[in-house]
């Protein structure tokens, strides 16, 4: 399937920023399951300064804001192919070894809350993929999809404790409980074309699981799938904070205002 994105995200600050730098994790990996056609990012009111890989093979635009600005804008726009693998990815690559993937981070350790929901997994025949979708159902039957909380930064005890979720949060949670029973997890960001819009007001995110004899599997826990043709993966890492499209750091006081317009379509 061929996506055409179109990704902008607006900045406005009630004054003058002197200083601040962004990192941009928002171009999508050419990997065996998707081919990146085109793809564009341009900046206005900031400068890129350098490009990279990060540890997780993640492109990232180092962009420096222009002395004194108030108004930043984002644009990301391109073309992806697509293949439907039923959301398997294949085999580890990249320059994290895959022994990385089983450390906790702070927004996913498994605490009581997390161990009382592995203990409670109903059982399911055979270990690895079945355990795994298992895992997937029983977060969302545990946290009801919501957007009454906006924040992407807390942990999978801290959901667990409100009781409902937003997809970095189911997530977090799954990845938090995917490693403690031995699976290697992380996290993904990237984009989802919905079958009944076109515009959306976010990107999304899920989690994807290493099981032998497959290698790395993704489950949208969110939607109760494994991604199909209709996911772009931009981004992967342990958890939000390193695959997040954008962060960063600034100087000042000033307030900000941040807007998201986003279009994915077949």
């Amino acid at each position: 399937m061929r996506l055409t994105i179109s990704h902008t995200t607006s900045y406005h600050y009630d004054a003058p920023v002197p200083y601040a730098l962004q990192q941009l994790r928002l171009r999508p990996k050419s990997r065996e399951t998707q081919e990146i056609l085109s793809w564009e990012i341009g900046i206005e009111g900031g400068t890129r300064q350098v490009s990279f890989e990060d540890e997780h093979a993640n492109h990232v635009d180092l962009v420096s804001f222009e002395p004194g600005v108030q108004d930043i804008v984002i644009q990301c726009r391109g073309e992806v192919e697509v293949t439907d693998t039923h959301g398997i990815v294949g085999r580890h690559t990249g320059f994290a070894p895959l022994w990385l993937f089983q450390r906790a981070t702070p927004l996913t350790r498994a605490g009581s809350q997390v161990r009382s929901l592995v203990a409670s997994l109903p059982e399911r025949e055979g270990n690895g993929l079945p355990q795994l979708h298992a895992l997937s159902e029983h977060v969302l039957e545990r946290l009801p999809y919501s957007t009454d909380q906006d924040s992407a930064e807390l942990s999978a005890e801290q959901v667990l404790t409100t009781g409902h979720a937003v997809c970095q949060d189911h997530a977090h949670v799954f990845i938090a409980a995917a490693r403690h029973l031995g699976f290697p997890a992380r996290y993904v960001s990237g984009y989802l074309m919905m079958n009944d819009r076109i515009d959306q007001d976010a990107t999304h995110a899920w989690a994807e699981a290493h099981v032998d004899g497959l290698g790395w599997v993704g489950f949208d826990v969110s939607n109760g799938i494994s991604p199909d043709a209709r996911y772009v993966r931009v981004a992967t890492a342990l958890d939000y904070l390193g695959a997040a499209p954008v962060s960063g750091i600034r100087f000042g006081q000033a307030s900000e205002d941040m807007r998201v317009r986003l279009q994915v379509e077949q």
